[in-house]
């Protein structure tokens, strides 16, 4: 039987920020309709492995490769149309609609004249129903929630039609309500539509509950890698994290759910 050859490989990724080494010997692959969550403290990596994967930095070391092709290799354009990358916080002109927000994400397939077509029409249109925003479309950015604003930047990232998502920390500054709703939009969009999904998270129990990979990240260094009931373990959550934790099982789902320990 032949392997299936993933649709992101890192391999062997070094990076530094001046003195500061950040990542040493990093790789992982996702394969295409994989939902995966790359978790770890502070200052381990996290962001820079995702930023390299979405090509937003150069790794000093290493080779990062889309669809079996090396990623820089990949007309920029091109890996816009394949590849979207929701950083922490998005800004955007506060006097922009949400459905003028979403249509920047048709720049990658615009010729020269920069002029919509009906396919850019409806590929926007789909994104705001798919991102539940299509009610929202003529508000404008500076009046949404947090939870708004959110959906409206994925719906953004949708309307490119990419095979691959990349977000950083997307539930950061929503309240547990809000976090709730756009990891289920994401999930759904990842059962339902087989976008692949790779982003970072801290929080421990939504990331088992929602992602079906983790990627645990220390220090630089990958170690450990697998489903969420095989990585959050209490021994290795206290090495990943260290802290002392006790780790239960979700009647129901099985998904295991982290709590530390209290004095």
């Amino acid at each position: 039987m032949t392997p299936v050859v993933p649709l992101i490989e890192a391999h062997d990724l070094h990076h530094s920020f001046g003195a500061v080494t950040v990542l040493q010997g990093v790789s992982i692959s996702v394969h295409a309709g994989e939902m995966t969550a790359i978790i770890g403290p502070n200052g381990s990596g996290k962001s820079t492995l995702l930023r390299i994967v979405g090509r937003l930095l150069r790794p000093h070391q290493g080779v990062v490769r889309f669809d079996s092709r090396d990623a820089w290799s990949i007309p920029p354009r091109e890996f816009a149309r394949r590849v979207a990358f929701l950083p922490q916080a998005p800004e955007a002109p506060a006097d922009l609609t949400v459905g003028e927000l979403v249509a920047r994400g048709r720049h990658p397939y615009r010729g020269l004249l920069g002029g919509s077509s009906e396919r850019d029409r409806e590929a926007v249109e789909r994104a705001l129903v798919l991102a539940g925003v299509e009610v929202l479309r003529h508000r404008t950015v500076s009046t949404l929630s947090g939870g708004e604003r959110q959906r409206a930047w994925v719906a953004l990232a949708l309307a490119q039609e990419p095979d691959v998502l990349l977000l950083d920390e997307p539930t950061t500054y929503l309240d547990i309500g809000h976090q709730v709703e756009l990891l289920s939009l994401l999930a759904g969009l990842n059962e339902e539509q087989g976008l692949t999904v790779l982003m970072v998270m801290h929080d421990l129990p939504q990331a088992a509950h929602y992602a079906k990979r983790l990627v645990a990240v220390r220090a630089g260094e990958v170690v450990a890698d697998g489903p969420p009931r095989e990585v959050l373990t209490e021994s290795q959550v206290e090495a990943i994290f260290g802290v002392a934790v006790r780790v239960y099982r979700d009647p129901e789902s099985g998904v295991p759910v982290v709590a530390p320990v209290g004095r």
